[in-house]
């Protein structure tokens, strides 16, 4: 019976160190545990080694250590294992490398793999990115399927498609028009459930439009703070809503001193 019991523990051994990694308060620890739990004697089953890996992923990004994070990524995509989410690690290790194109075609490959489910956010990413980098009239058909698939963040991904419209100059309707739907975003994306984080960066943008200057510098202020302040993963997969909120701040608070 002491036997069947120490082999049970032992099989379990990679998940309980699993956790322990998931659980960790550094990325040292958190590195420490998953190389433990993949070093252990006998056959790991798939999704656990692929857990193991993706803490190591982490501990390497809060480490700023985005090559060998990249790396990480490619053994994981091996094993198969919830794909679309292993591509959206390896975009953020790209960006980290300051590598858009490599970020753009894991993007792309997540939104074509992934669940209905996640889609929507693949989709939103991915045509973030490439309206935030002078492709915005790439970005509309990415961003149209973003709009069209979303559910608890629709607020959001409708605002994008227009700011990405309006930075393409695709955005078909009159300047009343225009203002109109501006502030219905707002309206709703204001009461939102979901709003705070993201749908602050996008909400400065649609008060920067609808020259709402003082209620912009709010919602860019409290994106960044939110943003830098969080895990380095965060940081670096919107690094560029982050570059673009820093210019707005910085001309929005010239305009206010010279006011």
């Amino acid at each position: 019976m002491a036997r069947t019991r120490a082999g049970q523990q032992k099989a379990a051994f990679p998940e309980d160190l699993l956790q322990k990694a998931s659980l960790a308060k550094t990325a040292g620890l958190r590195a420490k545990y998953a190389r433990l739990g993949l070093s252990q004697d006998g056959p790991i089953d798939t999704t656990t080694r692929a857990m193991l890996l993706r803490q190591l992923y982490l501990a390497a990004m809060e480490r700023r250590r985005f090559s060998a994070a990249r790396e990480l990524t490619h053994q994981m995509l091996e094993l198969g294992v919830i794909t679309d989410a292993v591509h959206q690690d390896a975009a953020r290790a790209c960006l980290g490398q300051k590598d858009l194109d490599g970020a753009i075609r894991h993007l792309r490959l997540a939104a074509r793999l992934g669940p209905p489910s996640r889609r929507a956010f693949h989709c939103s990413m991915l045509g973030a990115l490439l309206y935030l980098n002078g492709r915005a009239t790439e970005s509309l058909s990415v961003l149209r399927l973003a709009s069209r698939w979303s559910t608890t963040d629709k607020a959001i991904c409708r605002a994008q498609l227009v700011l990405a419209e309006i930075e393409a100059n695709a955005y078909e309707a009159s300047i009343e028009q225009r203002q109109r739907e501006l502030t219905e975003l707002r309206d709703e994306l204001e009461i939102s459930p979901h709003r705070r984080g993201y749908g602050d960066y996008v909400l400065g943008e649609l008060c920067v439009l609808l020259e709402d200057f003082p209620a912009a510098i709010e919602y860019f202020e409290d994106f960044v703070t939110r943003t830098t302040s969080g895990r380095v993963a965060l940081e670096v997969a919107l690094q560029s809503e982050l570059r673009h909120a820093k210019r707005h701040l910085l001309a929005l608070t010239r305009k206010r001193s010279v006011k």
